[in-house]
């Protein structure tokens, strides 16, 4: 979208079942306004699309309440027309979109365990890791302790010697 080319575009949406011959037309959105024309998908499309311009950018569409009949190949067709001054330029983008609709897929057990599984294994390694605080937490506790005793014990070396030094000092008259 570039802002100084003014620019209108609009799209169509056309439908064939898998079981006929040529597309039909499904929906026109233009001038801001879109319409199903198709009956097989009235109330059941909603835009998608660009809103709030004529200068389309996104043509896309929802089909709401899906069922085996909308199984087909879906064609969209982009007109975009860019107005200059004295001239006008015309671009048609078609894209084309095959869809098979599937029944529902359930979870199966293979789902269902692997989810189980991996709340167990996160649950486990918290607890390991609880372990793990503790351990080290105590580990830490200990050497600290020890620290302190043979600080302790060098702290009370050196003042004793120190004393010892003293005595032999004799004051002068």
């Amino acid at each position: 979208m570039r802002g100084e080319v003014p620019a209108t575009a609009s799209v169509k949406w056309y439908f064939k079942a898998s079981d006929e011959t040529e597309f039909s037309e499904l929906y026109i959105y233009e001038n801001k306004y879109g319409d199903i024309i198709d009956p097989r998908f009235h109330e059941r499309l909603d835009w998608n699309g660009s809103k709030k311009t004529t200068d389309l950018q996104d043509g896309s569409i929802f089909i709401l309440n899906v069922t085996y009949n909308d199984t087909g190949t879906y064609r969209c067709v982009f007109n975009r027309v860019l107005s200059y001054v004295n001239y006008e330029f015309e671009t048609k983008t078609n894209k084309t979109i095959v869809m098979n609709v599937v029944p529902r897929l359930t979870r199966g057990m293979a789902s269902i365990l692997s989810e189980v599984m991996m709340y167990v294994s996160i649950i486990g390694l918290q607890l390991w890791l609880v372990v793990e605080m503790i351990y080290c937490y105590r580990k830490i506790s200990a050497a600290g302790e020890e620290a302190l005793r043979e600080s302790a014990a060098e702290y009370l070396a050196i003042a004793s010697e120190s004393k010892d030094n003293c005595a032999g000092v004799q004051v002068a008259e």
